[in-house]
């Protein structure tokens, strides 16, 4: 076996190595997703196959942008969960006046149409790079504007997907939503990418949908369309025709994890200690997939898709609908728990009134809306009373971005001032972390989202693929946060959840539970693993995988110590 570390192509029996998402696995030919083709700048603008006359080129170039974002709307129409609110993002961005006006000043002053566009996308990409955070993450999606802009304006073939005549590995430099969009899931087998981070789009659809995905894998453009590639998640390589005994161990590892899917009681360690096992979801139509599903309930509920890619604020009752049809689908004995709106300068609201901002990620975001737009959270809180009144299930409701006691108790104030019982707060914020007691003075639960967490902590952009070992949630420094956390709720007997990512990975998910996080919350598609290795263990075995891991030098060897004092039959069907 070798390791790649050349330009051409990769041979057999090469590991590419990258970042995985999740922990399955998967063996299947390779679909190339090909970058649009390049279109010089000075190439002509056409209608129906003849060259637009000069004066019409500005009309042109606006028509162009306009299609687009019609187009992304429809296709955001069509999809559910976390596609539909990117691609609704998407089409905003679309139909963002600034980078048009930008482009058809230019063409105005003579700039040939395309070299204009790319010269106006270049400069937002870079500021959005600059910025960090969400608006890092959407470079992706602007350069996937620019190139459906360039296939009207140019009369070239707008890029895509390719259709998957059999289920197949797709693989692609990176993965823009609206391609996402077209992909037919039931062929995909995994997904790898050259680029992109395990919390990027790419990482995220492939989480809830339980696809094996490795990320930011050096070498994959390079793969031989049609060669077959054997895809491990957990261990983060993609092995290039992979031999029989690979092959074999790739197949032992899918029928243990469906194996894994027989058992549906609630969570739990070996001794009896509950742990429960809720889900995340971003859209209803997401808790409706969940009627009938083995899980608890919900233990975050992402509300931004009801925000993003629109013009101006959902209606009380638009949200009271929304919120009502997921209280509904998982009924009034099952938890849900409802995350305010997590959004701000980072993420683009065109009715929030806000001015960019050098720091994005550090700015005006989540609960600190309130300080400009305060009808937002007051609409969101009465629209989820009435929701509760409608269905007789009283949501649980949460704030993100929650830095002291004081903002806890202002928000625990306007819950129940809106007739809602049950106040908590994000735990994202290290300062939160350190006064957990303080703050659950004043709300009733609280839930760490560990992938902001280890952003602020390790003070490392968490969609900056390059500082992925920085923001392994595996770091101890983290992990001490944590166990703060978890502190204060033992301190105040007040529920400590997690809804961060790390909760779908077992290991991590024993570490969490002997920290003393009364609940773990996310990807459905990942309970079974974890539920599976909860119930191996005793909350006194958990108690000593954690301190393994508080007392690791770094997150490798925090990791390995924990591995090394799993139960044997959960080593063997982890595939640890």
């Amino acid at each position: 076996m070798t390791t790649r570390t050349e330009d051409h192509a990769p041979t057999a029996g090469t590991v590419l190595t990258g970042a995985g998402v999740g922990r399955r696995v998967a063996v299947g030919p390779v679909v190339q997703v090909r970058p649009a083709p390049v279109v010089p700048g000075d190439a002509p603008v056409v209608r129906d196959g003849r060259p637009v006359p000069a004066d019409e080129v500005p009309d042109a170039v606006t028509a162009a942008f306009a299609d687009v974002a019609a187009a992304l709307r429809e296709q955001a129409g069509r999809a559910t969960g976390t596609v539909a609110e990117v691609l609704g993002a998407t089409a905003m961005m679309a139909d963002d006046p600034s980078l048009k006006d930008k482009v058809l000043a230019e063409v105005r002053e003579g700039e040939p149409a395309v070299a204009a566009l790319d010269a106006a996308v270049a400069t937002f990409a870079a500021m959005f790079e600059q910025a960090g955070g969400y608006l890092a993450e959407r470079v992706t999606d602007l350069r996937s504007v620019r190139d459906r802009v360039v296939a009207r304006l140019t009369g070239t073939p707008a890029p895509g997907v390719p259709e998957l005549r059999e289920p197949s590995v797709v693989v692609a430099r990176d993965l823009a939503p609206a391609d996402t969009a077209a992909l037919d899931l039931e062929r995909v087998l995994a997904l790898v990418t050259e680029e992109g981070g395990p919390t990027g789009h790419t990482a995220i659809i492939a989480g809830q949908n339980g696809i094996p995905c490795v990320v930011r894998t050096t070498g994959a453009t390079a793969l031989a369309e049609g060669v077959d590639v054997a895809v491990d998640a957990a261990h983060g390589t993609v092995t290039v025709d992979p031999a029989a005994d690979v092959r074999e161990a790739m197949a032992a590892r899918a029928a243990a994890e469906e194996a894994l899917e027989s058992d549906t009681a609630p969570g739990g360690t070996a001794d009896g200690h509950r742990v429960q096992l809720l889900a995340n979801i971003g859209t209803a139509e997401d808790a409706e997939r969940l009627v009938d599903a083995p899980v608890e309930g919900v233990g975050l509920f992402r509300t931004e898709v009801l925000f993003l890619g629109r013009q101006h604020a959902p209606t009380v009752d638009e949200q009271t609908t929304a919120y009502a049809r997921v209280l509904r689908a998982l009924g009034p004995g099952r938890k849900v728990v409802v995350r305010t709106l997590d959004a701000g300068a980072d993420k683009p609201l065109a009715f929030a009134n806000l001015h960019p901002e050098e720091n994005p990620a550090l700015g005006v975001r989540g609960y600190r809306l309130v300080r400009s737009a305060p009808q937002l959270l007051a609409d969101q809180l009465t629209a989820l009373a009435r929701a509760g009144e409608e269905t007789g299930t009283q949501p649980w409701v949460m704030a993100p971005m929650i830095a002291t006691p004081a903002e806890s108790r202002a928000f625990a104030e306007a819950v129940r001032g809106a007739g809602l019982r049950t106040a908590g707060v994000m735990v994202e914020v290290p300062a939160a972390a350190l006064r957990a007691a303080a703050v659950l003075d004043e709300v009733d639960f609280v839930s760490l989202g560990t992938n902001d967490l280890a952003q602020y902590t390790m003070a490392a952009d968490r969609l900056r693929g390059e500082l992925v070992d920085l923001l392994d949630a595996w770091q101890p420094a983290v992990l001490e946060l944590v166990a703060a956390t978890a502190r204060g709720g033992a301190a105040k007997d007040k529920p400590v959840g997690v809804c961060g990512e790390s909760a779908s990975d077992p290991l991590m998910a024993l570490v969490l539970t002997g920290l003393g996080v009364t609940s773990l919350s996310m990807s459905p598609s990942a309970l079974p693993a974890v539920r599976f290795a909860l119930r191996r263990h005793t909350l006194d075995q958990c108690r000593a995988m954690a301190d393994a891991a508080l007392a690791a030098a770094d997150p490798a060897a925090g990791r390995a110590a924990v591995a090394d004092l799993l139960d044997a039959d959960a080593r063997a069907a982890l595939g640890v």
